[in-house]
């Protein structure tokens, strides 16, 4: 068989989060901030993050169904197509005062985001399983670049400036700038990776991965019910774990500048040295992340990252300053690291490339919708109750199925 492009693919698809990641930062950033500042009522902190979160979710599940149908490359460039509109609305609206216009930004926004984010769909198609960690790995490692470039360029433009609507504006433009890179980049992107799964499955002459004896049937069509997905060994607990990890993580994430900014009187532009040092924990060592992954079992991965998270939460109930909470924040996007690459391990396990977008798509609209619910309770609680609220509950949240998990023993047998 003709060698296939595997490492110019993930280079690419790797190149293409690294722009959807400094997109993501700006909105963990000052979502939130742009929706109050334009509606003018301090009592919605969270219901700009919640907008991003729910469009997202609901976008998931269609995304992956159509990736599993169309190929990766066309639903991730339409992704960011949809980044580019958003971004602009948001400017758009932040700039006149246009709440609509912001409402329907931040929608766009999470559609990208979260179909950006079904890149490791493409990962989990183009290595084998016992390699398939460290490629989601591999793919994810560019939103560390995101990361570095986000704070680069939006802390400069507000650098001692008000959070008014202008500033806000010019945010928004420089993130659309981000979204059309990443559209060019994904666009080189070939063959698409769902083909390369299946030659690979070819060429090893591979069966699609085993269900229960009461399953009823063993054979992986690309109309595999979501339900029979589900009774395949491990993926319930691993889909349990992704949503409290992604919820907690993001919910903190979206809040906590909120939190730096307006709670403990920092000046506006700190808030993007904490959300990149989050984005660094979620993807700096991700390379290694995937090898421990690998070498240890996704159990104690698992389990282990939701811990890590739960400690970083429950931390902000004693820390003030910018960096402690960049420390924090790294600590929390170092444990949803572990969690995530280990979830999205166990699920690309389970499936065949035929039905992993409709798996990982089912994932992410349950993770997204949960996250959006506690990021609009989440910013409830810290306007009325403080600061507490947030770290004593997402704290538990992640804790109870680490709990759970390690009880339950390992998450699925070793794939073939």
């Amino acid at each position: 068989m003709t060698k296939l492009p595997v490492g110019r693919n993930t280079a690419l698809l790797s190149g293409s989060l690294a722009m959807n990641s400094a997109t993501l930062q700006l909105s963990a950033a000052v979502a939130s901030l742009t929706l109050v500042r334009v509606l003018d009522i301090d009592g919605l902190l969270g219901l700009g993050p919640a907008i991003v979160l729910a469009a997202g979710a609901l976008a998931a599940l269609p995304a992956g169904l159509l990736m599993d149908r169309m190929g990766r490359v066309p639903v991730l460039a339409g992704g960011f197509g949809c980044g580019i509109a958003g971004c602009l609305l948001a400017a758009l609206g932040s700039a006149q005062g246009w709440a609509l216009a912001v409402l329907a930004g931040l929608a766009l926004v999470g559609t990208a985001n979260a179909t950006g984010l079904l890149a490791r769909t493409a990962a989990g198609d183009m290595y084998p399983p016992e390699r398939r960690a460290r490629g989601i790995a591999l793919v994810l490692f560019g939103s560390v670049f995101g990361a570095i470039l986000g704070p680069a360029v939006f802390s400069p433009l507000l650098a001692g400036r008000d959070l008014d609507g202008d500033a806000l504006s010019a945010l928004w433009i420089a993130a659309s700038g981000f979204m059309v890179a990443g559209l060019a980049i994904v666009l080189t992107v070939r063959p698409d990776p769902k083909r390369i799964g299946e030659l690979l499955a070819q060429a090893d002459g591979a069966t699609p991965a085993p269900e229960p004896r009461h399953a009823p049937t063993s054979i992986a069509t690309p109309t595999t019910p979501i339900r029979v997905l589900l009774r395949r060994p491990g993926v319930i607990p691993a889909l349990v774990a992704a949503q409290a990890s992604f919820a907690v993580m993001v919910a903190v994430m979206t809040l906590t500048g909120a939190v730096v900014v307006d709670h403990h009187h920092h000046s506006a532009d700190n808030v993007f040295p904490i959300i990149g040092a989050h984005v660094i924990g979620m993807f700096g060592l991700i390379i290694v992340v995937g090898d421990i992954v690998d070498a240890i079992g996704r159990t104690r991965a698992l389990a282990g990252g939701l811990l890590l998270m739960a400690a970083s939460t429950i931390s902000l109930l004693w820390i003030t300053s910018v960096p402690a909470s960049a420390a924090a924040l790294f600590g929390l996007g170092l444990g949803w690291n572990f969690s995530f690459v280990a979830a999205t391990a166990v699920l690309s396990d389970m499936t065949a490339p035929s039905e992993r977008g409709k798996l990982l798509g089912f994932n992410d609209l349950l993770a997204g919708l949960t996250g959006a619910g506690l990021a609009l309770l989440g910013g409830l609680a810290l306007t009325a109750l403080g600061v507490a609220s947030l770290a004593i509950g997402g704290a538990a949240l992640v804790a109870a199925p680490a709990l759970w998990i390690l009880r339950s023993g390992r998450l699925a047998p070793a794939a073939a």
